[in-house]
């Protein structure tokens, strides 16, 4: 899932975390990750994780990467845009062997997929709890309003409309990574 910290930080977690989700990988185990994990994952995965050229914090728009359509279709379903949640300043590059299936005006890569793992920059596992408590938060970020950040206000408008919607795209997402998990 997600977290305050980079994976580029020295912390004695994050080597554990890059072996974990090689050691998965090397074995065909599905792994999925959210932002941080997303983040954790590529790099494990050979990419890397550096500074987003903005911050995104709040509802955006994410669409199917138009390379990867017929793939993005696999995961998306007859989806190719939907508002997603945001909170991040850095972001990953796309590891060898991934493909890009999501992207977005203020951050290129989204989602990515490899064999049987999904690579999450952007949130659909969101609640109106989950939101509203890391908006408390919001101001540590340090980050004016703009196009690509919004305020708690701004988060919190049609927010029940907007999870219900993201959800109907995480179903879908998370019932094809589940896929992998299914023993031959």
């Amino acid at each position: 899932m997600g977290g305050p910290m980079s994976v580029n930080d020295d912390l004695p977690w994050i080597p554990m975390a890059l072996d974990l989700i090689c050691k998965a990988d090397q074995q065909g185990i599905p792994v999925i990750g959210h932002c941080l994990g997303a983040q954790l994952m590529a790099k494990a995965l050979g990419g890397a994780v550096a500074k987003n050229p903005v911050k995104e914090l709040g509802w955006g728009e994410v669409e199917a990467a138009a390379a990867a359509a017929q793939l993005a279709t696999e995961w998306l379903g007859n989806t190719t845009r939907f508002e997603a949640f945001h909170w991040h300043g850095e972001t990953f590059s796309i590891p060898p062997g991934a493909i890009r299936i999501l992207q977005s005006a203020y951050c290129a890569n989204q989602a990515f997929v490899r064999g049987p793992h999904l690579g999450l920059q952007c949130h659909v596992e969101m609640t109106a709890d989950m939101i509203r408590s890391w908006c408390q938060q919001w101001a540590a970020e340090n980050a004016p309003p703009s196009a690509s950040v919004q305020t708690p206000q701004q988060m919190d408008e049609n927010m029940e409309a907007r999870i219900a919607a993201m959800r109907t795209v995480a179903d879908c997402l998370y019932s094809r990574w589940i896929t992998g998990l299914v023993s031959p």
